[in-house]
């Protein structure tokens, strides 16, 4: 399977690096200059467990290089998902699949815009990596891999998916429902991401003082009720489980706390941000989401002043 990478930041990295590992013929393509160069000059690193190993693939700033791929995947930040859909199409062709592992909710939607809705697909994936420079990967966790159909498409075309990941090594189970699976994924982000964002800590400090645990309580039970209200299953003990998730990566700094660190622009909008605006479609409250979107959106609107 020929497979391109739209988003080759530590994540895209590394999934195009395992499935380059695996014999694929995999393309990655991203802005960075830097880091596509060192990648064609030097292949990839990636570090694991204090061991480094090197994977040689394509990488190129430039997507009209990239022929017709069967598989385009998705990684990144949900801001730019819409250049990323335009790209995907071009690549994908007609009959290409585009797979999408981003943060949030929303981006299967802008994709299937672009591309036929038929072919897209959408998951989460429990992998971790860190980028720690040009051409350089840390792969800091492993996971399950879950993906489905966005709409009701060839069931087969997942499965194919699902049976080249884990062969890749990248174990991937297919959902039916994968609308409660990305939803599941949300729940979690709604509940660490902002709130460590917002006071530099790391997610298990969030377990710290009991106020802290109320306010992302009180986030995800918002969440919760959204989701509910538009018939999507989540799981009896959601909040148990963000904080366990929190525990779990405790020295970790969340994805959107890594964006303000180095005043990147968040994905707030897709994370908090869409419960709000879920909310207020159906009519109903989310004081707390809609305060840490503003809180958010304040921040990384005033960047420059600091």
């Amino acid at each position: 399977m020929k497979v391109a990478v739209v988003g080759a930041g530590a994540m895209g990295s590394l999934f195009g690096g395992l499935l380059a590992e695996a014999g694929a013929e995999v393309w990655l393509i991203d802005i960075w200059e830097a880091h596509m160069d060192a990648v064609n000059q030097r292949g990839l690193e990636i570090e694991r467990e204090g061991q480094t190993r090197t994977v040689y693939l394509q990488a190129t700033t430039d997507p009209g290089v990239v022929e017709k791929c069967d598989l385009v995947i998705v990684f990144v930040k949900s801001t730019h998902t819409g250049d990323a859909a335009l790209t995907a199409k071009k690549i994908a062709g007609h009959k290409g699949l585009v797979l999408t592992l981003q943060n949030g909710m929303g981006n299967a939607d802008r994709i299937a815009q672009d591309v036929d809705p038929l072919n897209v697909i959408a998951g989460t994936t429990s992998y971790g990596a860190t980028m720690l420079g040009p051409g350089k990967i840390r792969h800091a966790g492993i996971g399950l891999t879950t993906i489905g159909m966005w709409h009701n498409g060839d069931a087969d075309k997942v499965e194919t998916v699902a049976a080249f990941f884990t062969e890749a090594g990248i174990e991937t189970e297919v959902a039916a429902d994968v609308r409660s699976i990305v939803w599941g994924k949300l729940l979690i982000n709604v509940g660490i991401n902002a709130i460590t964002a917002l006071t530099g800590i790391k997610n298990g400090e969030l377990l710290d003082l009991e106020a802290t645990v109320d306010l992302s309580r009180a986030a995800v039970e918002e969440a919760i009720a959204v989701a509910k209200a538009q018939h999507i299953d989540v799981r009896k003990d959601v909040v148990a489980h963000v904080l366990e998730v929190a525990r779990a990566t405790g020295g970790n700094r969340s994805s959107m706390g890594q964006d303000v660190d180095n005043r990147r622009l968040t994905e707030i909008g897709a994370i908090n941000g869409v419960v709000v605006k879920e909310a207020e479609r159906l009519g109903m409250p989310a004081p707390v989401n809609r305060t840490l979107t503003a809180l958010v959106e304040t921040l990384q609107a005033h960047y420059e002043e600091k």
